[in-house]
């Protein structure tokens, strides 16, 4: 096990990056003392491959357990599930309970789970444990939790830390390739927000992190989490300009998913794929970055397996989706612009034109 800590002062939790150590859990929440009875947020995937060993886990560790299932799908994260939810652990709640709910699954579980636990009695404690290479290096991790509107997704929502980020790299061997390959895109997002090694070390090994190579996975696995701590610790609310920058490839990105009403169509990955390349294209349209490290982002891109280019959707109903998006500030739209590999700029107000031309130029 390898752990990294998360420094919030009051609010400060452990990464823990592991392997086939799920069977460890137990102790390691008994030891949080978080409390005695723990609903457990998932799946019926997840329950079905994981369920048996976080229960006897946390059986043999003195808790109570409770399995609350949603849909295997982005339309999980709603109104509707939320309030199911909420109502369903109130039955549970009782004399004597102390409730704490853990997050098993992907980046919806995480995102929806969280939220629940921030809003139920005003907070209660919650522990990710995320299966998803994307939850793993990216959503587990920072407090932002949050529920998805029909008109935009995460415009409800919350900052509330876990109490434990558990990462079993042996739970990515459930992985389809496309779930991988998906997960990937945040990987190659870090590598161009702060570390040009990992961006290397991704282009020389791709191949092996795509076959589940166990060392190679550990290792993007564990940059991705130490690169999210430092910059969540210096900027948890984000409202220093700091954070903003984990955002690369997210603004389009999530106006493509809202565009396609949240169908299988583009995942969330492939989605933050097309937006980093949409993002390096604006940054080279206003002479913020060279055409060399679009060059790179985009063939990367490509040889991981990730979209590059967009079919099936409406330039316009991408703006509009893009327009309502929460990172407008002070009703400018806000942009994550890569100027080389490791560093990226936070641009505001970039001229309609051309963000326009630049999501066009993924449908040709």
């Amino acid at each position: 096990m390898k752990n990294i800590l998360v420094k919030l002062g009051k609010r400060s939790y452990d990464i823990t990056v592991c392997h086939d150590s799920m069977d460890k859990l137990g102790k390691l929440l008994k030891k949080l003392n978080i409390g005695t009875d723990a609903v457990i947020i998932t799946n019926p995937t997840i329950k079905r491959l994981f369920g048996k060993i976080v229960e006897e886990t946390l059986l043999s560790s003195g808790f109570k357990v409770r399995f609350e299932t949603v849909p295997d799908s982005e339309k999980a994260k709603s109104e509707k599930y939320c309030l199911k939810l909420i109502n369903n652990i109130s039955r549970f709640d009782g004399t004597g309970r102390r409730i704490f709910i853990i997050a098993l699954g992907g980046g919806v579980i995480g995102d929806l789970s969280g939220f629940v636990a921030s809003i139920y009695k005003r907070g209660v404690p919650y522990v990710q444990v995320p299966t998803t290479l994307l939850a793993q290096v990216d959503s587990s991790i920072g407090g932002k939790v949050a529920i998805d509107l029909a008109v935009g997704k995460n415009l409800a929502g919350s900052f509330y830390q876990p109490r434990l980020v558990f990462s079993d790299v042996n739970t990515l061997k459930s992985l389809s390739r496309n779930d991988l390959t998906s997960g990937m895109a945040e990987v190659v997002k870090y590598g161009i927000i702060r570390s040009p090694k990992l961006f290397t070390f991704l282009e020389k090994n791709y191949s092996k992190i795509l076959k589940g190579e166990k060392k190679a996975l550990q290792s993007i696995i564990y940059t991705c989490c130490a690169i999210k701590a430092k910059v969540v610790e210096k900027d948890e609310l984000d409202n220093k300009g700091l954070r903003v920058i984990l955002n690369l490839g997210h603004t389009i990105g999530h106006a493509i998913e809202t565009a396609a009403h949240y169908r299988k169509a583009y995942s969330h990955g492939q989605a933050v794929a097309l937006g980093i390349i949409a993002a390096s294209s604006i940054a080279e349209k206003i002479g913020m970055s060279d055409k060399d490290t679009g060059v790179r982002i985009k063939k990367l891109l490509r040889n991981i397996g990730l979209p590059v280019k967009m079919k099936g959707l409406k330039v316009k109903d991408i703006i509009s989706a893009q327009a309502r998006d929460k990172k407008f500030i002070h009703g400018k739209n806000r942009f994550v612009l890569p100027v080389k590999i490791g560093k990226v700029i936070i641009k505001e107000d970039i001229p309609m034109p051309v963000i326009k031309d630049s999501i066009s130029a993924l449908f040709s």
